[in-house]
């Protein structure tokens, strides 16, 4: 006796689709070429918001910043944009509800970045070299500078470079100082205690001032955060380790072994009529496609119907409503 898996399989989807689509013979159509039209209708056609996820990771100190930055694999956030498609409230941080926004001017006049400016020495024409801490900090990465005049008038400036570890994909305690528009280091800073080295490219003139200017921050517990750019920012930046919960809906993934089957058992017949329903337009048998096309909207209305009845008692999401989901 069948059960809802071996129903399900990616072998069984196959089967449904030649006999849909009239081709018996892997001489008529591959297995593979049959695959690749129905991962293309999984991975693009698909009704993308059915798969309700749940994402846990851990928020680091001092890192207000996380998402496409990281390039590790087993990183919940990586390749974030291509993997989810929707990002929605509740997050929770440490067990405790945070407010989502996805506009940058509403999330920065509530969490205002306060520019900071220090006079760290003085130039002599001669001396290139500098070191020292700052009195304020920590600091947001990607905001301090080192600015100078040399003898002849013309301005310095060099800026911090933030560095990211390769393991955990977020930024390190320690960036580096380079001249502007380049990689090249001339020294470091550290974002948590506000130690600095560097060297300037020229020596800064006779009595010119030595200028840092920064965002500097208090940290704490996290009770907000910014969607934008595929890319998540928390506010207050954290004080320590947060666990956060972030839900979002996930884009079904790809059938590639015979005996791989999808999300739900229940999608099975529909990715099939999708399948069919691209084989039929590449060859433009139109007689075909609107046989096709009844079944095919039946199976569509079967899926969402499901979401439909699981969502059907919730409140209606506005502007207005903490409760709404964000598209990207």
């Amino acid at each position: 006796m069948s059960t809802d898996s071996d129903l399900s399989k990616l072998k069984a989807i196959r089967t449904k689709v030649r006999r849909l689509t009239r081709t018996t013979s892997e001489a008529q159509l591959s297995n593979d070429d049959i695959d690749n039209y129905i991962n293309t209708f999984v991975l693009y056609d698909f009704p993308e918001f059915l798969v309700d996820k749940k994402i846990p990771f851990y928020l680091m100190p001092n890192i207000d910043t996380y998402g496409d930055n990281t390039k590790n694999l087993t990183d919940p956030l990586y390749n974030f944009k291509n993997i989810y498609t929707n990002i929605k409230a509740p997050i929770y941080v440490g067990g405790t509800e945070i407010y989502l926004s996805t506009d940058r001017n509403e999330f920065f006049s509530m969490y205002p970045q306060v520019l900071f400016e220090e006079n760290v020495g003085t130039g002599n024409s001669i001396i290139t070299a500098y070191s020292g801490t700052l009195s304020h900090h920590p600091i947001n990465p990607k905001s301090i500078n080192f600015s100078s005049v040399d003898a002849s008038g013309n301005g310095i400036v060099i800026k911090d470079l933030p560095q990211v570890d390769g393991t955990s994909g977020v930024i390190t305690t320690t960036g580096l100082l380079v001249i502007p528009d380049t990689t090249t280091s001339v020294g470091t800073i550290n974002y948590h205690t506000g130690v600095y080295t560097f060297t300037f490219p020229v020596a800064p003139g006779t009595s010119e001032p030595i200028i840092a200017q920064m965002y500097a921050y208090e940290a704490g517990k996290p009770n907000a955060v910014l969607f934008d750019n595929q890319k998540l920012t928390f506010r207050p930046i954290p004080d320590k380790t947060y666990k956060v919960e972030l839900s979002v809906f996930q884009r079904p993934t790809a059938l590639i072994a015979a005996d791989s089957v999808p999300e739900l058992a229940q999608w099975w017949q529909y990715i099939a009529y999708g399948a069919a329903k691209k084989i039929y337009e590449d060859r433009m048998d139109t007689a075909s496609l609107e046989t096709l096309m009844p079944e095919f909207n039946n199976q569509r209305l079967l899926v969402l119907e499901r979401n439909i009845i699981q969502r059907g008692g919730q409140r209606t999401a506005t502007i207005y409503s903490q409760g709404g989901s964000f598209r990207w």
